[in-house]
C-alpha cells in the first residue's frame, strides 16, 4: 500500500508540475504590475496553466519554428514536483492527510518558483494555499487513520502567522508581508503532527536561509548587496518538518 501510495502521489506531482511554468512566469512581476499576458515576443498568452510554451496564432514564416519557449521548462518543474510528491507519499503514507500534503505542494512549489524569481509572494496564491490546507486537513480529521489533530493545525498555524508577523515588524525589509502570510499555511501543515514537528520545521526553515545567507556572503567578494527569497528556505524546513512528523506517526 505504502508504494501504491508513492507512486500515485509521484504521478500526481509529475502531471502538476508539467502545469506550473506558464503560471510562474505569468505570476513573476513585481508588486504593482499586472501579471504577464504576453511571451517574450509579445505573443498574447493563453490561459494559465501548461508548459511555456507559444504558439503564434497563424501559420509560422518560412523556416521559423511553430512554437518557441519561455520560463521554465516543463520537464524541470515535473520532476522537482514528482519528487517531493513522492517524498510525502513516502513520509506520510496511507493516511488521509496525504491528499492534503501532497494535493497542494505544486501550489507552494509555484510559490517558491515566483519568489525566486521576483522576490515576491502573491496573495492570490498564499490565500488559497492557506484556506486549502486547513479545509483539506479538517476533513482528513474526520476520517480514519488520521495520525494529526486539526485543532492544533489551525493552532500552528496562528503561532507560526504570529512569530513571522513579529519579525516582520522588527525588519520589513528582511520579512515581507508575503512571508507572513505564507508561514499561515506551513505553519497549519506543521502543527497537524503536534508542536515538536512544528518547532523542527519553523526553525529548520530558519537555519536554512540562514545557511544560504551565509553561503553568499563568503562566495561573493562583494557580501550580499541585496536580500533574497525566503519563501523557498520556509517551505524546504515546513517540507522537513512534516517528513519527520510523517515518519514519526
Amino acid at each position: 500500500m505504502g508504494l501504491l501510495v508513492i507512486v500515485l502521489a509521484a504521478g500526481y506531482g509529475a502531471g502538476a508540475g508539467v502545469l506550473l511554468p506558464r503560471a510562474a512566469y505569468r505570476l513573476s512581476v513585481e508588486p504593482g504590475d499586472a501579471w504577464r499576458a504576453h511571451c517574450p515576443d509579445g505573443h498574447v498568452l493563453r490561459g494559465w496553466l501548461g508548459p511555456a510554451r507559444c504558439r503564434p496564432p497563424g501559420a509560422p514564416p518560412p523556416g521559423a519554428p511553430p512554437a518557441h519557449g519561455y520560463g521554465r521548462r516543463a520537464a524541470f518543474t515535473a520532476v522537482l514536483t514528482a519528487g517531493i510528491c513522492a517524498l510525502l507519499g513516502a513520509g506520510v503514507g496511507a493516511r488521509p492527510e496525504v491528499v492534503a500534503y501532497a494535493g497542494l505542494a505544486p501550489l507552494l512549489i509555484l510559490l517558491a518558483l515566483v519568489d525566486r524569481d521576483v522576490h515576491r509572494l502573491p496573495d492570490v496564491l498564499t490565500l488559497p494555499l492557506a484556506a486549502g490546507v486547513a479545509a483539506l486537513l479538517g476533513a482528513a480529521a474526520l476520517l480514519p487513520g488520521a495520525a494529526g489533530s486539526w485543532l492544533l493545525a489551525l493552532l500552528g498555524g496562528g503561532a507560526l502567522g504570529a512569530a513571522y508577523s513579529v519579525l516582520h515588524l522588527i525588519n520589513p525589509a528582511g520579512m515581507g508581508r508575503g512571508d507572513v502570510k505564507l508561514a499561515l499555511s506551513l505553519g497549519v501543515a506543521l502543527g497537524w503532527y503536534g508542536w515538536g514537528v512544528w518547532a523542527a520545521g519553523a526553525y529548520l526553515g530558519l537555519v536554512y536561509g540562514a545557511l544560504y545567507g551565509l553561503a553568499t556572503v563568503l562566495l561573493r567578494s562583494g557580501g550580499m548587496r541585496q536580500g533574497f527569497a525566503f519563501g523557498p528556505f520556509m517551505a524546504a524546513g515546513a517540507l522537513t518538518g512534516v517528513l519527520l512528523g510523517g515518519f514519526g506517526a
